[in-house]
């Protein structure tokens, strides 16, 4: 059993098949997730990272399972922060269930680490993420806060 852990459920009116396109593809992670993109091969041992436009790495890991369009899990280390860094890698899953016309988000976050500094970081970060990500699949914009790269990083 993980030490820390973050779940978020949320509804979003979309196809799973949508929802799956926006949490992998650049075009769409740019618009919503601090103006990132996400590069892997997305299949089982491929590498994953965050990447910021100037090029540097925000997180990496690896793709540990894939189900399109309904389970990804990968594990997760951040790579700008020290004192997160040095908590080690995190474990991510994301589970899509269509539910008529909208898709349920189960999105589960954890660390073999008590009191993890990381998980507490996320636990505020994914609110606000998965929030634009819902706002630009039901209306086509994203949260304005969440279009450019947090400051300081």
């Amino acid at each position: 059993m993980a030490e820390s852990q973050f779940v978020y459920i949320t509804y979003i009116r979309t196809t799973a098949e949508k929802l799956w396109q926006a949490l992998i593809e650049p075009e769409f992670t740019r618009q919503y997730w601090m103006a990132t993109t996400q590069e892997s091969e997305w299949k089982p041992g491929a590498p994953w990272r965050i990447v910021f436009a100037d090029g540097r790495t925000a997180d990496s890991g690896e793709i540990v399972e894939i189900e399109p369009p309904r389970r990804l899990v990968q594990t997760w280390r951040h790579q700008i922060i020290l004192a997160l860094t040095a908590e080690g890698y995190s474990r991510l899953t994301y589970e899509l269930e269509q539910q008529g016309e909208a898709v349920k988000v189960i999105l589960t976050h954890v660390m073999d680490v008590k009191d993890s500094k990381f998980i507490k970081a996320v636990s505020s970060g994914w609110p606000m993420i998965l929030s634009s990500l819902k706002s630009l699949l039901e209306t086509g914009e994203s949260l304005e806060v969440t279009r450019h790269s947090p400051k300081g990083m």
